[in-house]
């Protein structure tokens, strides 16, 4: 995947489609994050981890260069893969605060909910980004990165987004423990 990514980075930049440049380059540059962590920070992440958020960044990368149009059920599906990973990236953050300080102590009930509003947030500021990123696409006369394509998407994208955030409380929780443990080891 990383290789795709890659040959289309560089195709974008020989194309000289900027926009989709950018964007293929910073999910390259994502992908590229568990090595860099490996290397500076001696910590291997799990190997699913791992393909997961690769697999997370090339969904949405290869979407915008047609699979968004041509499959409806293809928005959807990005957005809950990705909303499970975001979904870890904010339990991971609550359970490293929480078992770092002994003032703070949630109840396992209230980290399901704030895994959802956690994702729901992080979703509403992800529209929020596409809208800016339009307006000022428009602004400079260039394409726009990201798309916005109106109300009905914005209200399903939420709707996947909170699906899986609700997987990851209900199913995904006990896979983080080893990078919660790290995390914390390095507040330490």
């Amino acid at each position: 995947m990383q290789a795709v990514l890659l040959a289309l980075f560089g195709y974008t930049l020989a194309t000289v489609r900027l926009g989709l440049a950018l964007g293929v380059g910073f999910g390259l540059f994502v992908t590229l994050l568990p090595a860099l962590v490996r290397r500076e920070y001696d910590y291997s992440m799990d190997p699913l981890l791992v393909l997961w958020v690769t697999l997370a960044v090339f969904l949405h990368t290869v979407g915008s260069l047609g699979p968004y149009d041509w499959f409806g059920w293809y928005d959807s599906v990005t957005h809950t893969v990705s909303a499970v990973l975001i979904a870890g990236i904010g339990y991971v953050t609550l359970r490293t605060f929480e078992e770092h300080s002994d003032e703070i102590d949630v109840p396992g009930e209230f980290r399901a909910v704030f895994i959802v509003v956690f994702v729901l947030a992080a979703g509403v500021f992800w529209e929020l980004l596409e809208f800016a990123s339009g307006a000022l696409a428009t602004t400079l006369g260039a394409d726009e990165p990201l798309a916005v394509r109106g109300v009905s998407d914005i209200v399903n994208d939420l709707v996947f987004n909170t699906l899986g955030a609700v997987l990851l409380a209900a199913f995904g929780t006990g896979y983080l423990d080893r990078p919660v443990a790290y995390a914390r080891s390095l507040l330490e």
